[in-house]
Protein backbone atom coordinates (compact mmCIF):
# COMPACT_ATOMS: atom_id res chain seq x y z
CA UNK A 1 0.00 0.00 0.00
CA UNK A 2 1.58 3.20 -1.35
CA UNK A 3 0.28 6.36 0.86
CA UNK A 4 2.28 8.64 -1.67
CA UNK A 5 0.30 6.70 -4.81
CA UNK A 6 -2.94 7.84 -2.75
CA UNK A 7 -2.30 11.48 -2.13
CA UNK A 8 -1.57 12.06 -5.60
CA UNK A 9 -4.91 10.47 -6.59
CA UNK A 10 -6.05 12.73 -3.99
CA UNK A 11 -4.33 16.23 -5.35
CA UNK A 12 -5.18 14.42 -9.04
CA UNK A 13 -9.05 15.15 -7.45
CA UNK A 14 -8.45 18.24 -6.18
CA UNK A 15 -6.41 19.77 -9.50
CA UNK A 16 -9.60 18.74 -11.73
CA UNK A 17 -11.95 20.57 -9.18
CA UNK A 18 -9.41 23.43 -10.19
CA UNK A 19 -10.47 23.20 -13.87
CA UNK A 20 -13.60 22.76 -13.39
CA UNK A 21 -13.87 26.02 -10.50
CA UNK A 22 -11.85 27.93 -13.30
CA UNK A 23 -14.14 27.70 -16.05
CA UNK A 24 -16.71 28.98 -13.82
CA UNK A 25 -17.77 32.51 -14.44
CA UNK A 26 -18.03 35.04 -11.63
CA UNK A 27 -18.15 38.66 -13.61
CA UNK A 28 -14.37 38.86 -14.23
CA UNK A 29 -12.54 37.67 -17.46
CA UNK A 30 -10.21 35.03 -17.29
CA UNK A 31 -8.97 33.51 -19.97
CA UNK A 32 -9.89 30.10 -18.58
CA UNK A 33 -13.47 30.52 -19.54
CA UNK A 34 -13.18 29.50 -22.87
CA UNK A 35 -10.81 26.36 -21.79
CA UNK A 36 -14.14 23.88 -22.12
CA UNK A 37 -15.09 25.60 -25.39
CA UNK A 38 -14.32 22.83 -28.02
CA UNK A 39 -14.64 24.47 -32.29
CA UNK A 40 -15.40 22.93 -34.93
CA UNK A 41 -12.15 23.19 -37.00
CA UNK A 42 -11.64 21.41 -40.02
CA UNK A 43 -13.54 18.50 -39.68
CA UNK A 44 -12.94 18.08 -35.64
CA UNK A 45 -13.98 19.36 -32.13
CA UNK A 46 -10.59 21.52 -31.34
CA UNK A 47 -10.08 23.46 -28.24
CA UNK A 48 -10.34 27.06 -28.44
CA UNK A 49 -6.64 27.30 -27.51
CA UNK A 50 -5.96 25.52 -30.65
CA UNK A 51 -7.59 28.25 -33.21
CA UNK A 52 -6.64 31.19 -31.62
CA UNK A 53 -4.88 32.94 -28.70
CA UNK A 54 -7.39 33.62 -25.95
CA UNK A 55 -6.62 37.14 -24.28
CA UNK A 56 -7.88 39.37 -21.79
CA UNK A 57 -7.36 43.15 -22.44
CA UNK A 58 -9.90 44.56 -19.72
CA UNK A 59 -11.15 43.01 -16.62
CA UNK A 60 -15.02 42.53 -18.62
CA UNK A 61 -13.88 41.78 -21.94
CA UNK A 62 -12.11 38.32 -23.36
CA UNK A 63 -10.67 38.63 -26.94
CA UNK A 64 -9.88 35.81 -29.37
CA UNK A 65 -7.52 36.38 -32.23
CA UNK A 66 -8.49 33.38 -34.12
CA UNK A 67 -5.25 32.12 -36.61
CA UNK A 68 -7.60 31.44 -39.53
CA UNK A 69 -9.83 33.96 -40.67
CA UNK A 70 -12.10 31.11 -42.13
CA UNK A 71 -12.72 29.48 -38.58
CA UNK A 72 -13.94 33.50 -36.83
CA UNK A 73 -18.04 32.30 -38.01
CA UNK A 74 -17.17 28.22 -36.00
CA UNK A 75 -15.43 30.50 -32.89
CA UNK A 76 -18.58 32.94 -32.25
CA UNK A 77 -20.64 29.71 -32.65
CA UNK A 78 -19.25 27.78 -30.32
CA UNK A 79 -18.92 30.59 -27.71
CA UNK A 80 -22.33 31.34 -28.18
CA UNK A 81 -23.19 27.80 -28.04
CA UNK A 82 -20.90 27.26 -24.86
CA UNK A 83 -23.56 27.35 -22.42
CA UNK A 84 -22.16 30.43 -20.80
CA UNK A 85 -24.76 33.20 -21.46
CA UNK A 86 -22.07 35.17 -23.55
CA UNK A 87 -22.48 37.07 -26.95
CA UNK A 88 -18.97 36.81 -29.07
CA UNK A 89 -19.01 40.10 -32.00
CA UNK A 90 -16.69 39.32 -34.44
CA UNK A 91 -14.55 42.10 -35.54
CA UNK A 92 -11.84 40.60 -38.47
CA UNK A 93 -10.34 37.81 -36.85
CA UNK A 94 -10.42 38.96 -33.45
CA UNK A 95 -14.18 37.98 -31.41
CA UNK A 96 -14.33 40.40 -28.47
CA UNK A 97 -16.33 38.67 -26.24
CA UNK A 98 -17.80 41.12 -23.27
CA UNK A 99 -18.97 39.42 -20.18
CA UNK A 100 -22.25 41.67 -18.67
CA UNK A 101 -22.50 41.70 -15.56
CA UNK A 102 -24.06 38.71 -13.48
CA UNK A 103 -27.56 38.82 -12.17
CA UNK A 104 -28.34 37.53 -8.12
CA UNK A 105 -30.14 34.18 -10.09
CA UNK A 106 -27.22 33.47 -12.40
CA UNK A 107 -24.94 33.81 -9.17
CA UNK A 108 -26.61 31.50 -7.32
CA UNK A 109 -26.94 29.01 -10.24
CA UNK A 110 -23.37 29.01 -10.43
CA UNK A 111 -22.97 28.85 -6.54
CA UNK A 112 -25.33 25.37 -7.28
CA UNK A 113 -22.78 24.12 -9.92
CA UNK A 114 -19.56 24.62 -7.54
CA UNK A 115 -21.22 22.76 -5.39
CA UNK A 116 -21.95 19.96 -8.20
CA UNK A 117 -18.33 20.31 -9.32
CA UNK A 118 -17.08 20.13 -5.51
CA UNK A 119 -19.58 16.66 -4.56
CA UNK A 120 -18.00 15.03 -7.69
CA UNK A 121 -14.58 16.02 -6.29
CA UNK A 122 -15.89 14.71 -2.98
CA UNK A 123 -17.27 11.02 -4.56
CA UNK A 124 -13.73 10.99 -6.29
CA UNK A 125 -11.69 11.24 -2.95
CA UNK A 126 -14.18 8.81 -1.78
CA UNK A 127 -13.22 6.09 -4.25
CA UNK A 128 -9.40 6.83 -3.67
CA UNK A 129 -10.07 5.80 -0.21
CA UNK A 130 -12.00 2.76 -0.69
CA UNK A 131 -9.09 1.32 -2.84
CA UNK A 132 -6.52 1.88 -1.12
CA UNK A 133 -8.54 0.25 1.93
CA UNK A 134 -9.20 -2.63 -0.11
CA UNK A 135 -5.38 -2.66 -1.23
CA UNK A 136 -4.58 -2.85 2.66
CA UNK A 137 -6.80 -5.50 3.52
CA UNK A 138 -4.99 -7.48 0.64
CA UNK A 139 -1.77 -7.11 1.67
CA UNK A 140 -2.70 -9.94 4.95
CA UNK A 141 -1.28 -7.29 7.41
CA UNK A 142 -1.77 -7.79 11.40
CA UNK A 143 -4.89 -5.97 12.95
CA UNK A 144 -2.89 -3.61 14.42
CA UNK A 145 -0.74 -2.82 10.87
CA UNK A 146 -4.06 -2.87 9.16
CA UNK A 147 -5.46 -0.24 11.58
CA UNK A 148 -2.40 2.15 11.29
CA UNK A 149 -2.89 2.03 7.54
CA UNK A 150 -6.60 2.50 7.64
CA UNK A 151 -5.87 5.83 9.83
CA UNK A 152 -3.33 7.17 7.79
CA UNK A 153 -5.21 6.79 4.15
CA UNK A 154 -8.64 8.54 6.36
CA UNK A 155 -6.33 11.28 7.26
CA UNK A 156 -5.56 11.42 3.99
CA UNK A 157 -8.68 11.99 3.22
CA UNK A 158 -9.75 13.87 5.87
CA UNK A 159 -7.02 16.43 4.85
CA UNK A 160 -8.79 16.16 0.86
CA UNK A 161 -12.24 17.01 1.69
CA UNK A 162 -10.63 19.77 3.89
CA UNK A 163 -9.33 21.42 0.67
CA UNK A 164 -12.04 20.79 -1.07
CA UNK A 165 -14.09 22.37 1.38
CA UNK A 166 -11.94 25.62 1.30
CA UNK A 167 -11.99 25.49 -2.38
CA UNK A 168 -15.28 25.72 -2.74
CA UNK A 169 -15.73 28.66 0.27
CA UNK A 170 -13.63 30.69 -1.73
CA UNK A 171 -15.48 29.77 -5.01
CA UNK A 172 -18.95 30.92 -3.86
CA UNK A 173 -17.47 34.26 -2.06
CA UNK A 174 -15.81 35.09 -5.80
CA UNK A 175 -19.27 34.23 -6.86
CA UNK A 176 -21.57 35.86 -4.78
CA UNK A 177 -19.36 39.31 -4.74
CA UNK A 178 -21.10 41.90 -6.26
Amino acid sequence: MDLEQTKQRMDGALDALRKEFAGLRTGRASVNLLDHVQVDAYGSMMPMNQVGTVGVPEPRLITVQVWDKGLVKNVEKAIRDAGLGLNPQPDGQIVRVPLPELSQERRQELAKIAGKYTESARVAVRNVRRDAMDAVKKEKLSEDETKTQNDKIQKLTDEAIKKIDDLLAAKEKEIMQV
